[in-house]
């Protein structure tokens, strides 16, 4: 499929990817956590004022908490090395052990300040805050071969080049000697056809580890369509063709970033679309209660806390529904050390052989499971309707 200028922009909210593997850190070792959530862009004259009351406050609230002195003040290090100016809108920072374990920017600055000290991160906020968007795979095409480039949600950086197997690949731009029209048409398309096969390839290769939901062929027309046929099949389902990118230095790239801005947020409105569907078909009856969906069949759904729960600890979620509108989220489960071991009941952490159980918010204890899993989890937003109560799954296809 190519991307289309769209007549207008989107205005229905989109639902957030919350990507989990930057988070594996957090879960290498054990709490207690200091969680913190704050705003950081300020441009007025007293912006280093202001930095020092929230510094104060943050450190404030984790003292209250409970939080020990290192860890108190690692966080405080860390917040006082802020620039004023230039910073992101917000910051969230994951302390244990006298040490700022994660320090994540933040796309949206959060409503108040948050800090935190709880047996596991407060990992649920960055789901609405961090503004991940499905990481984007670019091939910058022509004849001679390809720039590859992997935008994800804070920036980008390169994936080298493709040379292709023909004149222009090898730096030779000579005619070649035998003119025969019909014999050099034919070195031609040879020549192109190498440089799609070697640039397919590439992309194959590459596509798997890069971690991207969507890739994007520009440049050439006529070549990103031959490398778009020679993917495969599971490839070809997420490539779009984008006008307006080019290999050469003088290429314009604004209007090619917005063009490729828009197919991503379509790309996250269809998967949060289509997700939404699966879950719907497959969690039954409207009001329908289901004491566990975990066994039940290919395709099921998992809504509401016990079975959501069940789900999670069985490595069966494919993909994570938090919605923003739900009570759930912050309901207590207990947890154990280990990734899986969560359960909504004490006795049932302890039947699961949990010596010493501890409580914790239900959408952390998920979120960890999740990223151990290799779960998609998606964002609900406000005035969709998603899983009752806020939490809900969609399973996956074999146990």
């Amino acid at each position: 499929m190519r991307a289309r200028a769209p007549a207008r922009a989107v205005l229905n909210p989109l639902g957030d990817v919350m990507e989990l593997g930057f988070l594996k850190p957090l879960f290498a070792r054990q709490g207690p956590w200091a969680s913190v959530y704050v705003e950081t862009t300020r441009a007025t004259e007293d912006a280093r004022t202001i930095q020092e009351l929230r510094e104060r406050a943050v450190a404030s609230r984790l003292i209250d908490a409970g939080a020990d002195p290192y860890t108190v003040r690692a966080v405080a290090n860390r917040l006082a090395g802020e620039p004023v100016k230039g910073a992101p809108p917000g910051r969230a920072l994951f302390a244990s052990g006298a040490e700022v374990v994660l320090d994540v920017p933040l796309a949206r600055a959060p409503a108040a300040t948050e800090a935190t000290w709880s047996v596991l991160p407060h990992i649920a906020p960055l789901a609405g805050l961090r503004g991940d968007e499905p990481g984007c795979l670019v091939a910058y095409v022509d004849r001679a071969g390809a720039d590859l480039e992997l935008r994800e949600t804070h920036g980008r950086r390169s994936l080298g080049q493709v040379r292709g197997g023909g004149p222009e690949g090898r730096g030779h731009r000579s005619v070649p000697e035998d003119r025969h029209e019909w014999h050099y048409r034919n070195r031609v398309e040879n020549a192109r056809n190498e440089t799609a096969d070697a640039v397919a390839a590439e992309l194959v290769r590459q596509w798997p580890g890069s971690g991207a939901g969507l890739v994007v062929l520009t440049g050439d027309a006529r070549e990103r369509r031959a490398v778009h046929h020679r993917l495969p099949e599971r490839m070809r389902s997420v490539t779009v063709e984008v006008d307006g990118g080019g290999r050469s230095p003088g290429a314009p790239a604004a209007a090619f970033d917005r063009e490729v801005a828009l197919v991503r947020e379509g790309f996250a409105r269809e998967r949060l679309e289509r997700a939404l569907e699966r879950f719907r078909m497959g969690r039954g009856r409207p009001g329908e209660h289901r004491e566990s969906t975990v066994d039940t069949g290919p395709g099921e759904a998992a809504e509401g806390m016990p079975a959501v729960v069940d789900a999670v600890r069985t490595h069966q979620v494919a993909t994570l529904l938090l919605g923003a509108e739900g009570s759930d989220a912050g309901r207590e489960v207990w947890i154990g050390p280990g990734v899986d071991e969560v359960a909504v009941q004490r006795g049932q952490a302890q039947a699961m052989g949990v010596d010493k159980p501890v409580p914790a918010r239900a959408d952390d204890a998920l979120l960890r499971s999740a990223a151990a899993a290799g779960s998609e989890v998606l964002v609900v937003p406000a005035g969709m309707p998603g899983p009752a109560g806020g939490l809900g799954a969609v399973l996956r296809w074999t146990l």
